[in-house]
């Protein structure tokens, strides 16, 4: 397997606008940041894995159709007693979002139910800080996360920063920094670095992750693309213009696009990896982002393999 997340699945009640009397609408979207990045991965070109948890329910069996249907692996997705997990998604006028969350079977996902064998056979081993957040999903990511470690597989971390699901910031950073000595491949948005390093500064929150031990560390900025540093380089990749529809699903979109491309080097991803190479991976991870943030919803939004290669510009 080229890579497996592990983390929530979820579905997201997405505002699409209002109604004549100005009510909101809403659509239910499939999502959840490690399946989002399965999915963007799977769509181009990459062999991917998800483990997670849904309900006994419609939605559950949706998603996991959906999965299916995208070509992600779903051995590891299990059924459990809790409904569904949702995300209450609104957006405003320039395209950001606000998150209300209702958990459910996404928290209670635990270490018995990780296959061992299945994390040694993946390259990269992805996951995100939402699973951190409460239940037995922290333990089952945090023992698949240091297995893949101990046998020499990558590991991608996104931090992917949910004020709703935290006690207070405090307890946050905590937890959030936890994995990092775990940690391969990293990436966080501009406002999620001084959580985790102190400091909003790019150049010195990014030194300050490498000397903790993590190869790349990639910073998300909007609409000016992504701050890079590997092997002790650092440089801003920019972004590519576009009209945003919904940025729903626009990060794990990049991330996926990432693993797809590092993927393709073999089984040791990061080894000889070249800054050329490196910003011909950022660039193309780019054009996929700005795909989803001109289309609404998170999976539904996200570009094929074909669209990025055809040289369609979103």
């Amino acid at each position: 397997m080229d890579v497996t997340a592990i983390g929530e699945i979820l579905i997201d009640l997405t505002q699409t606008g209002t109604n004549e009397s100005g009510v909101p609408q809403f659509s239910a979207n499939p999502g959840g940041a490690p399946a989002n990045v399965a999915v963007a991965a799977a769509r181009l070109g990459a062999k991917p894995a998800f483990w997670g948890k849904v309900g006994d329910d419609a939605f559950g069996a949706y998603l996991r159709k959906v999965l299916t249907e995208n070509g992600v692996d779903t051995a590891g997705l299990r059924t459990g007693s809790q409904p569904t997990t949702m995300a209450i998604v609104s957006v405003d006028g320039t395209g950001e979002r606000s998150f209300r969350f209702l958990r459910g079977a996404d928290r209670d996902i635990c270490p018995e139910e990780v296959d061992e064998d299945a994390v040694f056979k993946t390259k990269i081993l992805h996951f995100g800080s939402v699973s951190l957040t409460a239940g037995m999903s922290r333990s089952a990511t945090i023992f698949a996360a240091r297995t893949a470690h101990r046998n020499g597989g990558l590991v991608s971390y996104d931090p992917n920063y949910r004020p709703a699901l935290w006690a207070n910031r405090a307890e946050a950073a905590e937890w959030m920094t936890i994995p990092l000595p775990l940690v391969d491949i990293i990436k966080l948005a501009k406002e999620e670095l001084p959580l985790i390093t102190g400091t909003t500064d790019l150049e010195e929150g990014a030194r300050i992750l490498e000397e903790r031990g993590i190869s790349l560390i990639m910073v998300t900025l909007g609409s000016e693309g992504v701050f890079c540093r590997w092997r002790g380089e650092a440089w801003k990749q920019p972004g590519v213009p576009v009209k945003v529809a919904d940025t729903n699903g626009a990060g794990d979109t990049f991330l996926g696009a990432v693993l797809s491309r590092l993927c393709l080097r073999g089984e040791k991803p990061l080894e000889g990896l070249t800054r050329a190479e490196l910003k011909d991976i950022l660039a193309f991870a780019n054009r996929a982002a700005a795909f989803t943030c001109s289309r609404s919803g998170a999976i539904p939004a996200m570009p094929t393999l074909a669209e990025l290669e055809g040289g369609r510009m979103p």
